[in-house]
């Protein structure tokens, strides 16, 4: 059976295509024209799409969302913390509307409850990219101290003025050392794209396939617990 998940927020569809991976019909929606977005796509903003499913007029099984990252980012809090104030926190609004209409949720993002936290060296990537993963009206049986793999070096590139080599590539920004548009596609799984933007704001395929194959045994439990 084939489960509807809704991806807010989606950008350029890494998290969206991760579900599609694990069987579910993923719909991606994003208040930016996504031209290589890899499936169904809606130009839509998210808060108001949130609204709409609550409403009933978008029919989905689950919901995943990542909102902006960007004020309260690593590279926000630190280098660039004058620039906090120049973006947008949707994180609480999103937060509140998904738990509103019931249905099994993700959020993805800075401020989220690290019920679930993946990292790139858990899946043998070219990344780090550590996401924390709120669970919305749901949980799974998961540890993050279990699961989570020790690094095998650094993130490459030059740190305060002096290079480092590793096995990681930085896929964020640009300079530095950061990596190129090819290695963050290979790195990351993510071919579909070759824009730089979206690739350093894209979210692995296979952290959300991870998480799209624990949601499908809750919605199928779920079902047949209805069912009985």
């Amino acid at each position: 059976m084939s489960y509807r998940i809704a991806d807010l927020y989606s950008c350029t569809g890494g998290a969206g295509e991760g579900y599609r991976r694990s069987g579910f019909t993923v719909t991606g929606y994003d208040i930016e024209p996504r031209k290589y977005h890899p499936g169904a796509f809606v130009q839509a903003d998210a808060i108001e799409t949130l609204k709409r499913i609550l409403a009933g007029d978008i029919v989905v099984d689950a919901i995943h969302a990542s909102p902006p990252c960007q004020k309260k980012c690593t590279l926000t809090k630190g280098t660039n913390a004058h620039l906090a104030g120049r973006y947008e926190d949707f994180y609480d609004e999103t937060k509140e509307l998904m738990e509103a209409t019931g249905l099994p949720g993700i959020i993805e993002n800075p401020s989220a409850r690290p019920d679930v936290v993946l990292c790139g060296e858990m899946f043998g990537l070219g990344v780090l990219r550590h996401r924390n993963f709120e669970l919305v009206n749901w949980s799974t049986d998961y540890s993050y101290k279990r699961d989570h793999k020790r690094h095998r070096g650094r993130v490459r590139g030059i740190r305060h003025g002096v290079w480092h080599d590793g096995p990681y590539v930085a896929a964020y920004g640009a300079g530095g050392g950061k990596a190129t548009v090819p290695e963050m596609q290979e790195a990351m799984g993510i071919h579909w794209t070759s824009v730089r933007k979206e690739l350093t704001e894209a979210i692995p395929p296979a952290f959300t396939e991870w998480v799209g194959e624990r949601l499908t045994k809750h919605l199928t439990t779920q079902r047949a617990e209805v069912a009985a």
